[in-house]
């Protein structure tokens, strides 16, 4: 039940943003003392599959269907490199389909499957996406590669897998030139300060669609701690010109992570949704302004964000952010845009 009164109960919600995975008890045990606010995350939720997910899209808002992004979860175990993240859409479209049965309610979880392939491989990345394809069954919509990587590496902690410029790179850009041609998308992740970068990509492939997640991660923690007001006209001025792009669609939300370094982070007792709204305003309104409410769409980044707050508290703070919309306007902020980006069939 929630601790909150659920705002609009009935006004129809596609989450666009959610993982799922499982972290068994040998392997949680092995893990060193965490340093980390994310290694925080990983103690606190090792399990986030269906059952999980079901009870929080049930917690009083009216979720109909959701998009499972990759959080690398369910590789497979055997077989040539290139090929183990398929299976993480063989999991996940095993999961959609047990959603799809009825068995479960009417909701449809994992309606749209975003996997991951290495577009480093080149040309020879298409193998990949086509096996994704196969492996999705109708459901496979496109890919993430993070970019995300920053000169300190306590900003990312354990996330901080590669380094700068990938979005830039010849190879990366020659595999990337295979997703249009498959009618495929590309959700990127990164760092407030790498976004020149993606837009540097997007007018490269104008044909390409791109999904900025978690309004490009603004920064508040290590090196950047105390520096979020300075940077945030830095971090404005690029969504603008992002925004200026039509192939670029955005997500509201993932700012109940660790990286912006909000007092509500792992706050106790946990932060309110209205309380949430006030911090979360300068950056949500700025990127609907920017894009419109066609090319943005909220995200509840569960299980991630539930380090700030429960999912139906999340909801309940999008919906006090979206309180001066126009009925057409919350539909395309809450369900509209993503089944519009990821091809829903709802």
């Amino acid at each position: 039940m929630s601790r909150e009164t659920i705002l609009e109960p009935d006004l129809p919600i596609v989450d666009p943003h959610h993982h799922l995975w499982d972290r068994p008890a040998a392997l949680m045990a092995a893990l060193p003392p965490p340093k980390h606010g994310f290694e925080q995350l990983i103690r606190r939720v090792p399990r986030y599959l269906l059952d999980e997910l079901l009870a929080d899209m049930k917690r009083g808002h009216n979720v109909k269907a959701t998009v499972y992004m990759e959080c690398g979860s369910m590789y497979r175990g055997r077989g040539p490199a290139t090929l183990k993240p398929v299976g993480e859409t063989e999991f996940v479209n095993g999961v959609a389909a047990m959603s799809a049965s009825g068995l479960y309610g009417d909701v449809l979880a994992c309606a749209g499957i975003v996997g991951h392939a290495d577009c480093n491989l080149g040309a020879a990345v298409r193998d990949v996406l086509e096996a994704h394809i196969v492996a999705g069954g109708g459901r496979f919509r496109g890919i993430r590669q993070s970019a995300s990587a920053d000169p300190d590496k306590n900003v990312l902690g354990p996330l901080a897998r590669t380094e700068g410029g990938l979005y830039m790179s010849a190879k990366f850009r020659e595999g990337f030139a295979e997703l249009a041609p498959l009618g495929l998308s590309f959700d990127a992740w990164m760092l407030e300060p790498q976004l020149p970068d993606l837009i540097d990509l997007a007018r490269a492939f104008p044909d390409t669609q791109i999904i900025l997640d978690h309004v490009g991660t603004p920064l508040g923690i290590a090196s950047y701690a105390g520096r979020r007001e300075e940077r945030f006209p830095i971090w404005k001025d690029n969504i603008r010109k992002l925004a200026e792009l039509p192939n670029v669609a955005v997500k509201l939300g993932g700012l109940a992570m660790v990286f912006p370094g909000f007092a509500s982070f792992m706050s106790d007792p946990p932060t309110s949704s209205e309380a949430l709204a006030a911090e979360w305003k300068p950056y949500i309104e700025t990127c609907i302004e920017a894009f419109g409410p066609d090319r943005g769409m909220f995200e509840s980044n569960f299980p991630v964000d539930i380090g700030t707050c429960d999912y139906d508290v999340l909801w309940n703070a999008f919906k006090v952010l979206a309180k001066g919309a126009s009925a057409a306007e919350k539909t395309a902020l809450f369900s509209g845009t993503a089944t519009k980006i990821y091809r829903l069939d709802l």
